[in-house]
């Protein structure tokens, strides 16, 4: 008996980070992690989950939009969907009046984003499978139909994708168990928030090292003394043997995992992000005077439309040993086409909701790996550590083949409001989801949703009674 999508609902829930000053940067100072939320039903029990991430205001017009978009999956069948997934993406954003105010860009195409990804846990789940291992899985010919190609075969064709994913077929499962083994690396960014005293820096910090970490990110832009300053006690710490876990070697600084990531002595690497906010010239001149704390990259250092200032800001800063790293505002695949095009980047940061799902992140993974450059999706924000693990995942079984220049963003509140929340391990390194019932691991729980949905849920309520 068939299945068929019979209808969907959308939750605005929103949870009030800014009290904590979790999430600030110079750019974005006042931020509450929020969810535009939304599940398919079907005639069956099955029912798919998918997000897109905001930071509060204007959150309420993602979730219009996505109902718009989900509009177009009721009535349909789920089996002929998932027989193409690429060819099911291209139905979500055709709609000609719903393109029109994008088109594949802005509110229209995050919602998209929610939606697919919603489709693709549904799929998962069908397959009794978590959402990574559901593409893996995948024959290569089944991967590039699940994938999109418009705009961007003067780049890659479906035929060199099948080329690309037939040389990594064979050592697929060496590299599988060798992930399960050993976990997926991660960095983190919870110590590095613009809002937090320098007490709590060194305290997060401290506290990060003994995790397993040793790859850390900070925010820069506000300030430059401020930012040397916190940079400074930041490297104090991890590039110091004594605050190390007991009985952990130091790492070799130049070995290839951590070869041109300005690593210090312990093998820590410290990374620092802008949000956007300066101009290109600004940007050169500020990031080089930060070279003191020897970072990795600079993320975000411009506008993250402006490829050909990325461009230069990289071509700048090249004699200082510093990368740059954009990709958490890039809104479509077009975008990280140009980036890779212009070599404006050292690492693409992929976001599992700003482009438009599952079918379209395919797209960049591929051409990332065919250009060499790495991955390290962003996941600065409430569901998107449990969406991008999946993500990472695919990009080593199945695409690039690599994960260990490769560091995956961990930041460590809000996973309690997930029934299968992410983890990490002793290692500092993500725990591959397991459970065949997690789908994209992004369903949330229902006290969660009835107590922050926004304006009526519990606490809202009580705050504006307060």
């Amino acid at each position: 008996m068939s299945v068929t999508i019979t209808h969907f609902e959308t939750h605005d829930v929103r949870f009030p980070t800014s009290l904590s000053g979790d999430g600030t940067d110079a750019m974005n100072t006042d931020c509450d992690y929020s969810s535009a939320y939304v599940s398919l039903y079907t005639t069956s029990d099955l029912t798919g989950h998918g997000m897109t991430f905001t930071i509060g205001r204007g959150n309420e017009i993602v979730c219009q939009a996505i109902k718009e978009v989900a509009s177009r999956l009721v009535g349909m069948e789920i089996e002929p969907l998932f027989a193409n997934m690429g060819k099911a993406w291209e139905h979500l954003v055709a709609d000609p009046q719903l393109r029109w105010i994008g088109p594949e860009k802005g509110v229209i195409h995050i919602a998209t984003g929610a939606v697919d990804n919603a489709l693709w846990d549904l799929f998962a789940k069908a397959r009794n499978k978590p959402l990574w291992k559901l593409v893996v899985d995948m024959s290569p010919d089944e991967l590039v139909n699940a994938a999109t190609f418009r705009y961007i075969t003067d780049v890659i064709t479906k035929e060199e994708a099948l080329d690309m994913l037939k040389n990594m077929e064979v050592s697929k499962k060496r590299r599988e168990e060798n992930v399960r083994k050993l976990g997926y690396p991660a960095y983190v960014t919870s110590a590095g928030w613009l809002g937090y005293s320098d007490e709590k820096v060194a305290r997060l910090t401290r506290e990060a090292v003994q995790a397993g970490f040793n790859h850390f990110k900070m925010k820069v832009g506000a300030d430059r003394g401020n930012d040397l300053r916190r940079g400074k006690i930041i490297r104090s710490i991890i590039d110091d043997p004594q605050y190390l876990p007991e009985g952990q070697p130091l790492r070799d600084p130049n070995s290839p995992d951590l070869k041109d990531k300005n690593a210090g002595p312990t093998g820590a690497v410290l990374m620092i992000d802008a949000n956007q906010v300066w101009d290109v010239k600004e940007a050169i001149d500020y990031v080089s005077s930060l070279e003191e704390i020897k970072p990795w990259f600079i993320e975000e250092p411009t506008a993250p439309d402006d490829i050909l200032g990325h461009a230069a800001i990289r071509k700048a800063l090249k004699p200082h040993g510093i990368g740059v790293a954009t990709g958490e505002h890039a809104h479509n695949r077009m975008v990280f086409k140009q980036l890779l095009q212009a070599e404006a980047i050292d690492v693409c940061q992929i976001d599992s909701c700003r482009l438009a799902g599952v079918s379209e992140v395919l797209s960049v993974l591929l051409m990332a790996a065919k250009f060499g450059v790495p991955v390290c999706p962003h996941a600065g924000g409430v569901g998107l550590c449990e969406y991008v693990i999946h993500l990472s995942l695919i990009d080593y079984i199945a695409i690039s083949g690599t994960m260990e220049r490769n560091v995956l963003e961990y930041v460590d509140h809000l996973h309690e409001h997930f029934l299968h929340p992410c983890s990490i391990n002793s290692n500092g390194r993500y725990n591959v989801p397991h459970d065949p019932r997690e789908g994209y691991s992004i369903e949330m729980r229902k006290a969660s949703i009835a107590e922050y949905e926004f304006p009526n849920g519990s606490y809202w309520t009580k705050a504006k009674s307060a």
